[in-house]
């Protein structure tokens, strides 16, 4: 069975964790394939920075920093001090010394013509993954925020330096109207026998991803059901700041608003099938009404038993739509 996950960051990187395991204790031949968004990736000192692949990267690997939630374990951070110290990068915008070895091989890779897709595989030869990571474009979209003043900055500004405080009316995406989808990313969709929207940030991770001209057809034409999981809890985000993203677009911070965000599939949406957290049960009518098969299941993934039976339930979403 072929499995594609689509997101980024913490929380996909958690529930592909959870897939992995799963598909190791179920056995098989399975393929992990992951759609990776590029929109929060920037240049620093440089360097090309990309935190949502990144985040996946380094915990698949097992090389990860879980206590923080990002960058590298047993970091140093002499580096990003000097840069700092010499005015080439911000002093609220920390990279690791390991990390910056990422950036840095990322960057030389680039500046060589290599393109992202091309990228992502060197990166993800270093070690067993357990999945296939893919840039949901190989063009540079980068996010900025429009902020309520008129001012327009960077979404990492936004998000780190200011841990979205400021008020905001929306979110752009640099010349995305010319971007196409990587190759990687049709091939994933177009195989699948499950699609699966991880809990990332609907507004920030996701929306940019399917944002890219060619991803919402491709997934309009799959085969295979798309099942999503909702990364909002009793009205509360899980990790992160997406509350904040999702007021600056007017969406509610709650299960049913980001399910009816992303929209039935054969309504022009993307869903055809919904997880929520057993808190919010009352969610799953209106939105089956809405044409989104829902279930409510624990959606907490506190470690890897919870982490892979999440993944089950929704592959068991999956083959009940199949």
């Amino acid at each position: 069975m072929n499995y594609t996950v689509i997101g980024g960051g913490v929380g996909c990187a958690r529930f592909v964790k959870g897939l992995r395991e799963h598909v190791r204790r179920d056995g098989g031949d399975h393929r992990i394939d992951v759609v990776v968004n590029t929109a929060d990736d920037w240049w620093v000192s440089g360097l090309r920075i990309a935190p949502d692949h990144d985040s996946l990267l380094y915990a698949l690997a097992g090389v990860n920093d879980a206590e923080r939630g990002w960058g590298r374990a047993d970091e140093s951070e002499r580096v990003s001090a000097e840069l700092a110290a010499w005015g080439t990068a911000p002093d609220w915008f920390t990279l690791g010394d390991l990390d910056l070895g990422t950036h840095i091989a990322r960057t030389a890779w680039l500046r060589d013509g290599l393109s992202v897709s091309e990228v992502y595989r060197r990166l993800g030869s270093r070690w067993d993954l357990g999945a296939t990571l893919h840039p949901a474009t190989d063009a540079e979209i980068d996010t900025h925020v429009l902020l309520a003043d008129g001012e327009r900055i960077h979404f990492q500004e936004w998000w780190v330096r200011h841990r979205a405080q400021l008020p905001a009316t929306g979110f752009v995406q640099r010349d995305i109207g010319r971007a196409t989808p990587s190759a990687g990313a049709l091939e994933a969709i177009a195989g699948a026998d499950a699609v699966l929207i991880a809990p990332s940030n609907p507004v920030v991770s996701v929306g940019p991803l399917l944002a890219v001209p060619g991803i919402r057809e491709a997934l309009a034409a799959a085969g295979a059901p798309v099942v999503g999981v909702s990364g909002i809890i009793s009205g509360g985000v899980v990790r992160g700041m997406a509350d904040a993203c999702l007021a600056a677009i007017g969406v509610e911070t709650s299960a049913e608003a980001v399910g009816r965000l992303y929209g039935a599939r054969d309504a022009g949406g993307v869903l055809d099938g919904w997880l929520v957290d057993e808190a919010d049960g009352d969610a799953v009518a209106p939105l089956e009404r809405a044409g989104i098969a829902t279930r409510s299941v624990p959606l907490w993934m506190r470690d890897a038993d919870t982490s892979a039976q999440l993944a089950a339930d929704a592959l068991e979403l999956s083959a009940a739509l199949r």
